[in-house]
């Protein structure tokens, strides 16, 4: 497990600092998103459909302030809340294509740095590399905040 965490530690950050873009959001963009709404966005997105109780608790915030936030995204068109069924109690999210759109645009990594990044990689590469950050994303979607150790 040691190699594999050195590895991660060593090879997150130079993909982060070749894509980052520096700005902070504000609710006066086009999107009407603080960095929040953007953190939200990328989390509904990352290939999972949270419930709203399980992304408030990963993000670290309250339910009420989740809640508020659900309900603003989804005035604004970027999420969906699926209906309650008797398979699915809990009511799950997805982002609509706006949300996508919004998600792409004001996400701290930058569309055109990837797609230049993702060029220097054989089409199987990038399959390979975007398997393994979904794996990951997956992993931390289940992980509570603040988890130091296991």
């Amino acid at each position: 497990m040691d190699a594999a965490v050195l590895a991660i530690q060593q090879c997150y950050p130079q993909v982060f600092h070749a894509c980052h873009v520096a700005h902070r959001r504000a609710r006066s963009d086009r999107q009407r998103l603080s960095e929040g709404d953007g953190a939200v966005l990328a989390h509904i997105g990352a290939g999972t459909s949270p419930a709203a109780r399980d992304l408030a608790r990963h993000l670290g915030v309250g339910a009420p302030a989740m809640s508020a936030t659900l309900q603003r995204l989804e005035r604004l068109g970027y999420v969906t809340r699926q209906p309650r069924t008797k398979q699915r109690p809990t009511r799950t999210l997805a982002l609509t294509d706006a949300g996508r759109e919004a998600m792409q645009a004001t996400s701290v990594l930058d569309r055109e740095r990837l797609e230049l990044l993702l060029a220097e990689l054989t089409p199987r590469e990038r399959s390979r590399a975007v398997a393994g950050l979904q794996l990951l994303a997956r992993a931390a979607a289940t992980m509570p905040r603040g988890r130091a150790k296991a």
